[in-house]
This record gives C-alpha cells, structure tokens and sequence, in this order.
C-alpha cells in the first residue's frame, strides 16, 4: 500500500506539472476578465438610454407616448425640423435609436383608424443595449395599442370590462413533478431548468476528452522515452500501476472541471435580482416542485462524473499502450470523442425518458452517458435510473482495470501497436 502511494503521488505531480497549473489559473482569469465585462454591459443595458424622439403631430397622444418613454427609463432628446435631415443628424451622432411620430398621428389614433409610428435603428455594433432599446419601444407601443382599444371599447360597451370582451378564455396551467404541484407555465419551467444547467455538458464534454488525451499523451511518451520499461521494473504489481495511472488522472479530472466550473460561475455570476428576472419569475416555481439539487444530489452527480471519467480513462490507458509515439497518441483519442459526441448532443437536443426502448438501451450502454442525465435524473427523482449509471460504470471500470491489468503484466504492453497496412510501391 507504500508503494501504491508513492507512485500515485509520483502519477499526480507529473500530471500537475507547472504547465498544467498556469494554464488553469489562466482560465480562470479569463473567464473572470469576461465575466466582468459581460456584467458592465448588463447594467449598462439595465441603466437609462438615451434616444431621439421627433414628435412632427404634437397633438396629446403623441405627447403622452414621449411621457411613457420617460417613465419607461428612456432619456429623451427631442429634435425638431425635417424628417430627412433629423435622420441624418442622428445617424452622425452618438444615439443609436430614433422615434418619429408623423403629423395626424393623434387625430387618426384617437378616430380608431390605422396610425404609425417610425424607429430608425442606427446599428453601429452588437451590444445587448442596442437590442434591449427597439423591445423596450415596441413593448410601450404595445401597452399604448392595449390602452387605446380599451378605451374604444369602455366608451362604446361601458358595462362591459374590456379585457373579458377581448379575452373570454382564461387559462391556469399547472406544472406536477411526482407528487408536488405548482401554478405555472410549463415552457417557463424547462426554459428555466436548461438556463440553469446548459453549460454542464460543455465542461463534461471537455474533461472527458481532455482527461483521454492527457493518459493517452503520457504513456504515448513513457513508451517513447523509455521510461515505461524503468517503471515496469519497480517492485509493485503491475495492477498497482494501471490503478496509479487511472486514479492520478481522475482526480486531476476532477480538479479541472471543479475549476472550470468555478469559471464558469464567475463567468455568469449575477445577483439573485438578475438571475430571477432572468429566469422570468420561475424560481418560486422550482422550489415548490423541489427542483433544486440538494448536497446529496450533488455528491451522487460527483460520483457518476468521478466514474465517467476513470471509464474515458480505462479506454486512454488501452488506446495509450497502442500509441508509438506522441504524434499517434493525439489520434487515438478521435474514437472517445466521438463516442462521447453521442450523448452530448442526444442531451441538449433529445429527451431520454421518451425515446423507444432500443434506442434507450444503446445510449444506457454508453458508460459517458450516464453524467449527462444525472442532473435530471436527481431532480426528477429518477434515482434507479442514476444508481443503475453508477453502478454500471464501476462494474465498467473495473472490466477494464482487469483487462488492462492483464495487458501490463505481459511484455505486449511493450510491443502492442496499431498495424497499417502500407501499399507496396513498385518503381
């Protein structure tokens, strides 16, 4: 068991090498660096904007729209003059937005008849502000449509309220999660539940491949510099070795996805005020249907991930022993990719629980798609579904630590390489 320590010691400082570290704590100022930025512009977008607004009626509807964008944190910079060259005024000005009222709007509103109104959006960029400007004026005309009519309705129909004439049909939708229930819009909830966790798959997606290219890179460059034949040597099983080499990179494995997702926190870090109006008021919702993930949820997704990746790393170790060199190790690790590809998208694109059963058993008996369903698995309270992941990893893992085993303690761990086949060429 001292000897087993010692190697796996030995195992993690190679892998944590200065190189490895710089890289992370890179990482993390980057995703901090664009976190901050992303959060000025958020307020800056949140904060007043300023805006033209060229009011040619001047009638009292037309006034009362310029109010309404001073109350819906507008700061309005009115022009005067001919349309044409307000337009190019503001197109050579720092404003980005202009509101044109064109003379008779007010008598044509007011007499319910068709009435326009005109926003020239001067795109300069991509911003998130430019964007929230034309939605924050449509959504007032909207309001300013939804005002008009009721009126038009309360003068002509007064005993009647105008929402229920123009509504008869009300709807309450209801969202039940096993035995709870809750109020709600079904759309809003997933919505809701995909902001919160779309980024998960990403960072399995990466740790997986990126854990395989690091085995595969290392015993690819023990064999080619011969250090593999002096470790061979040592005096501790050789079972002891492939469990040294596996555990080393799981738990560097773990270490990197806990620091991306420590980036990626600082990355969308916003105040409950944002994340809530983000959500569109659907946290309330997700606590009553017990849609949260507890300190136990989150101890069974760190076992399935801990051992989808030692299941990526069982196959490295295999592929690794078959690699010549470093320039055919980053190749071997092409057939894990792709294999992980498959769950990834099924994830983001396809739902588990509704696919027919063959396809089910095919997509269950990729080891790496367990973690990819585990959030939803703890949430929705499918846990056979999860304990049947985890334990068919282990089982998968210990397969081909057994397997490997067996691979190490022969010289074929020395000799094993892929063979292709070379065409002859006849001069």
């Amino acid at each position: 068991m001292k000897n087993f320590s010692h190697l796996l010691i030995k195992e993690i400082k190679e892998l944590l090498n200065k190189q490895l570290i710089i890289s992370l704590v890179f990482i993390l100022l980057i995703f901090n660096f664009i976190g901050n930025i992303t959060r000025t512009e958020m307020k800056k977008a949140m904060a007043k904007q300023k805006i033209a607004v060229l009011d040619l009626d001047r009638s009292e509807i037309s006034r009362n729209i310029i109010g309404a964008l001073n109350l819906a944190r507008f700061i309005i910079e009115e022009k005067t003059g001919d349309k044409e060259k307000v337009v190019a005024e503001v197109r050579n000005s720092n404003l980005d937005l202009l509101v044109v009222i064109p003379a008779g709007f007010g008598q044509l509103a007011s007499s319910f008849q068709p009435a326009e109104v005109e926003t020239y959006s001067f795109l300069k960029g991509i911003s998130i502000s430019g964007r929230t400007k034309s939605e924050m004026v449509k959504a007032l005309l909207t309001s300013t449509n939804e005002y008009l009519s009721n009126e038009f309705l309360k003068k002509k129909i007064p005993d009647l309220d105008p929402t229920l004439l123009k509504a008869p049909i009300k709807s309450r939708e209801f969202v039940v999660v096993r035995d709870k229930q809750a109020e709600g819009s079904t759309g809003l909830v997933i919505g809701a539940l995909t902001a919160q966790n779309f980024i998960l798959p990403i960072i399995l997606l990466y740790i997986v491949i990126w854990s395989t290219q690091m085995v595969i890179t290392a015993i690819a460059m023990e064999k080619q510099n011969k250090t593999l034949e002096t470790l061979l040597t040592v005096p501790i099983s050789r079972g002891s070795i492939v469990a040294a080499k596996m555990l080393s990179s799981g738990l560097v494995g773990l270490l990197v996805a806990g620091i991306y997702m420590l980036g990626f926190r600082n990355f969308f870090s916003f105040s409950n005020e944002d994340i809530s109006s983000a959500l569109g008021g659907a946290t309330p919702i997700l606590k009553q249907l017990g849609l949260t993930i507890s300190t136990q949820g989150y101890v069974l997704f760190g076992m399935s991930l801990f051992l989808t990746i030692l299941c990526a790393l069982a196959l490295a170790t295999v592929l690794g022993v078959l690699a010549e060199d470093y320039r055919t190790a980053q190749s071997l690790s092409m057939p894990i990719v792709f294999i992980v590809m498959v769950p990834y998208f099924i994830s983001l694109f396809a739902d588990l629980y509704t696919m027919s059963l063959p396809a089910k058993i095919l997509v269950l008996a990729i080891p790496f798609s367990h973690p990819f369903f585990a959030m939803q698995n703890i949430m929705f309270g499918h846990l056979n579904l999860l304990w049947f992941g985890i334990v068919y990893n282990f089982l998968f893992v210990v397969i081909m630590l057994w397997w490997t085993a067996r691979i190490f303690s022969t010289d074929r761990v020395l000799t094993m390489k892929l063979k292709w086949r070379k065409k002859k060429v006849v001069l």
